[in-house]
């Protein structure tokens, strides 16, 4: 076996990148005190991880805002991407009917309609309008993909099960459910990103003021040049998303593993 082929230990795939990020850190911390670099252009990792703990109480409080926008927006683009997938499944006159306008709200930037979701909301309903902000930008991934896994049942067992006389709901619940799942848990771990940046855009357009999310306390320390609170939002903005990767990308380990060639555990 050669160098390149031989498996990588968990230990290993773990300490690797851990070390690469502490050496970056240290010639950061390193160039900004050897070039006298101010704390406003750019701070040093340590008065950063300061203006973290000294901040945490705030921060944490838009933390929970945000995530709280952001799970609510996966699980809605979840519920209703699963739910058309199937009925375009079902029926290829709902499919032609519906796509169109999915691409249109795909390729449409959030940031362009805001406002104008904004004003059908009101300013006084402005959470509401960055959990609908989110879920558009949430929706797509979850539509496409599922709709592409039912439709990507092989044809012998398609031709199978009409054969032995299954009906529409046998096919869906044995056949194409089952074909559709690795196909949905892609389009998961994409959603799950893109709810959090629909999330973040949708509140730098809208300026929801103090006390708001994440995107708020970034936009707020940037105008007050405190810009290590500024980093230290944007670390949690990013520790949320990588979280948020590894969630899904662990449930689709689990629900794979034994049968789906994706991620099937082999010795080697």
């Amino acid at each position: 076996m050669s160098e390149d082929s031989a498996p990588i230990s968990p230990a290993t795939r773990v300490a690797v990148p851990v070390a690469l990020g502490i050496v970056v850190l240290v010639l950061w911390e390193a160039l900004v005190w050897y070039l006298a670099v101010p704390k406003f252009v750019l701070p040093a990792p340590s008065l950063i991880f300061k203006s973290l703990a000294a901040d945490y109480p705030s921060l944490l409080v838009s933390l929970w805002i945000t995530l709280r926008i952001t799970l609510m927006a996966f699980f809605i683009a979840l519920g209703c991407g699963v739910a058309l997938a199937v009925l375009s499944a079902q029926s290829r006159i709902v499919e032609i009917s519906i796509f169109p306008y999915a691409v249109i709200l795909q390729v449409t930037p959030v940031v362009a309609i805001a406002p104008l979701i904004l004003i059908w909301v009101g300013l006084d309903h402005v959470d509401r309008a960055l959990l609908i902000l989110a879920t558009i930008v949430a929706f797509f991934p979850i539509l496409s993909n599922t709709t592409l896994g039912l439709k990507s049942v092989d044809h012998n067992l398609r031709d199978l099960f009409q054969l032995y006389g299954a009906t529409r709901w046998q096919r869906l619940r044995y056949l194409q459910l089952p074909t559709a799942l690795p196909y949905l848990l892609g389009g998961m771990k994409i959603s799950g990103g893109l709810a959090l940046i629909g999330a973040v855009v949708a509140e730098f357009v809208a300026g929801s003021g103090t006390g708001a999310g994440l995107a708020w306390r970034i936009v707020e320390s940037a105008n007050r040049l405190n810009i290590p609170r500024m980093f230290a939002a944007l670390i949690l903005l990013s520790v949320l998303g990588i979280v948020i990767f590894l969630l899904m990308a662990g449930l689709q380990n689990l629900l794979l593993r034994r049968w789906h060639e994706s991620a099937m555990q082999r010795e080697r």
